[in-house]
Parts: C-alpha cells; structure tokens; sequence
C-alpha cells in the first residue's frame, strides 16, 4: 500500500526530499499562499507547531500559486513573507501545482486517498465554492485541490487520515492533530 513516503519533493534550494525522511511522525501537509484571505492561517499553524512538534509533529508547507496568482513570488521571497510576517519555522518546500497536468503527485496521491467534498455550508463557503469552481474549471478531472489552505493529515504509519479544506475551523485541525499524536 503507497503512502506519503513514497513520494519525493524538492526543498526550496531544489534539492530532492523524501517524505521518508519524516517517518514516524504525525504530518500535517498543506498548499499555501501569501497572498489569500486564508493566509492568515499561518499564525495558528505556527502556534500549532511551536506547541506539538516536539510530541513529534511536522508541518509540511507547498506554497502554490494556481488559485487566482495569490503566490506569485519566488521560493525565496515567499519564505521570508512568512518567516517575517508569521514568523514560521516549520519546513517549507518548493512552490509547486496542485491541479492539472503539472500537478505534483503528492498532491494528486493526497487527494485520491481523501477527495474534495466541498467547503461547507454558509454563504462564505458557497462564495468560496463559486469562485473556486470557476478558477478550477481549466482544470478538468485533474482538479484535486479546491483552494489555497487545504490540510492532509497523515499519521506516523504515512497514511492519510483526514482532509480539511481552508474553510475547516483551525480548532478542530487542532483536535484532530493532537489525537493522531
């Protein structure tokens, strides 16, 4: 059975990566960007972070600029967005795409395992939905990620246990992290 340590990224130097490299630790992988009206979701993931890393937890960040260009800056400038701005230290890794052709194979493995099954209810999720479904549409079947902030968790085994999408409140992220620790 495949898990997310089979796979390999690239750092933001470009150097390869294996996910197996966090074997045994409790995985929250998210696709991010600096300019979205969820960015400020940084600052409960680095509190998130700071408070359970060492019970042995791990944000993985893949900043992605293919929702309405809200991450149009270089690997660099990204991270000293966030480090500055949010103050993060978990790992960061190369921008990269979430829907279509070029679309990482995480990413694409991620979302086999748990799919898209909407933002939720509320007219900011239906907001959300209307937008997101117009952005994606280029995407086809190769659509795997609704928008910026969408949140995989994976347990210490490499499998994926839960999905949020950014529109999840940051609290229950929070809960379902702590009792996969």
């Amino acid at each position: 059975m495949k898990t997310v340590y089979d796979f390999t990224v690239k750092d933001r130097q470009g150097q390869e990566v294996s996910l197996s490299a966090y074997q045994g630790k409790v995985l929250l992988i998210v696709n991010t960007a600096t300019g979205c009206g969820f960015t400020p979701h940084y600052e409960p993931l680095e509190a998130m972070y700071k408070e359970l890393r060492d019970r042995g937890f791990e944000i993985l960040d893949f900043p992605c600029n293919q929702f309405a260009g809200q991450a149009p800056g270089s690997d660099a400038e990204i991270h000293q967005f966030c480090t500055l701005k949010f103050g993060t230290e978990f790992p960061q890794f190369a921008k990269i795409d979430v829907n279509g052709e070029t679309a990482d194979p995480l990413f694409a493995f991620l979302a086999s395992e748990k799919p898209f099954e909407g933002f939720g209810k509320g007219l900011k999720n239906a907001a959300l939905n209307k937008f997101a479904s117009m952005n994606n549409k280029k995407y086809g079947d190769k659509t795997y990620i609704g928008w910026n902030f969408t949140k995989f968790l994976i347990d210490r085994e490499g499998k994926v246990i839960a999905r949020f999408e950014p529109t999840a409140d940051m609290d229950e992220v929070k809960a379902a992290v702590v009792a996969a620790l």
